[in-house]
């Protein structure tokens, strides 16, 4: 367990990692309480500065910073320490054995971005009532909180992917051998501790996030990488707090987690990830497919 892994014949993205026992534990509680920590840390100095509680849905833009700089310090401070325990390149942590490909990163953003507003639009066709869009509206309190959303969500973002699929996802999985129980224990732990730092109380919010979860672990696995996860929680994260910030009223957005907040209309957007999840499937197996083909080819040049 303990081997460098390339001493070792573990060479899938996901069960690459090699550590000793208790450090995948160590990954699965510190970074996450951490975060929550810090988060509360923010949210109580942003109280003393305009004096309003952040346990209220609302969010306004000091509240949204506070979440995605609390997001954003963990997920990143969590790379170095994974790749030194590890011992292996930090890159490996972004994708591996491939090279992190920014195209494939283009890519799977655009595709996320088009799977986002489908989503959202089918919220407000399907179930209007579910949203928490009150009217179009700008006023300086909107400026702020997408100069907030713009500047610091694909931070967040990408550091949750940085900290729960790409570091805790690998770690997880070099608990076992077999490759594909490490793929699975991997993915379904990664997923529940990412649901659980979304302190959702309600069911079906709760469930909705380990879905959410497991969909980017498996677009992690079968693309070798993360531009996947990034493309897709960049886009989902970034369009949908600006639409929600663009149709507040003029106001502070809202998001609510607690019991009641959830219910059967999170189908709708977990069919559009299930979907990107299957375009991920496809390219990458039709990426996988051609360097077969040019090696045959070369084979039967000869």
């Amino acid at each position: 367990m303990n081997s460098h892994p390339s001493r070792t014949a573990r060479r899938r993205y996901g069960t690459h990692l090699s550590l000793t026992w208790w450090k995948p534990i160590v990954l699965i509680v510190v970074p996450p309480v951490a975060m929550i920590i810090l988060q509360i840390i923010l949210f109580t100095i942003v109280g003393l500065i305009d004096h309003g509680s952040a346990q209220e849905e609302a969010v306004g833009p000091l509240q949204l910073l506070a979440v995605n700089l609390s997001m954003g310090i963990t997920g990143v401070l969590t790379v170095p320490l994974i790749s030194r325990w590890a011992k292996v390149p930090w890159r490996t942590i972004l994708s591996f054995p491939r090279a992190f490909d920014r195209r494939r990163l283009a890519s799977y953003l655009l595709w996320a971005l088009g799977a986002t507003a489908l989503a959202n639009g089918s919220l407000a066709l399907f179930a209007p009532g579910q949203t928490p869009w009150v009217g179009f509206g700008v006023t300086g309190t909107t400026a702020a909180l997408l100069v907030v959303i713009m500047l610091t969500t694909p931070l967040a973002a990408v550091s949750e992917e940085l900290m729960f699929r790409g570091a805790m996802m690998p770690a997880v999985a070099s608990w076992v051998r077999p490759e594909r129980i490490a793929l699975a224990l991997g993915a379904v732990v990664s997923s529940l501790a990412f649901a659980v730092t979304h302190l959702a109380t309600d069911p079906w919010l709760f469930g909705y996030h380990v879905f959410l979860g497991l969909a980017t672990a498996v677009m992690a696995i079968r693309s070798r990488g993360l531009e996947a996860p990034i493309g897709f929680h960049v886009a989902n994260n970034t369009f949908t707090a600006a639409l929600n910030t663009l149709l507040a009223g003029g106001g502070d957005f809202s998001v609510a987690r607690t019991a009641g907040s959830g219910g059967p209309h999170l189908l709708i957007p977990a069919f559009f990830v299930l979907t990107l999840v299957l375009v991920v499937w496809r390219r990458e197996g039709r990426a996988a497919e051609l360097p077969m083909v040019r090696t045959r080819d070369a084979k039967t040049a000869r």
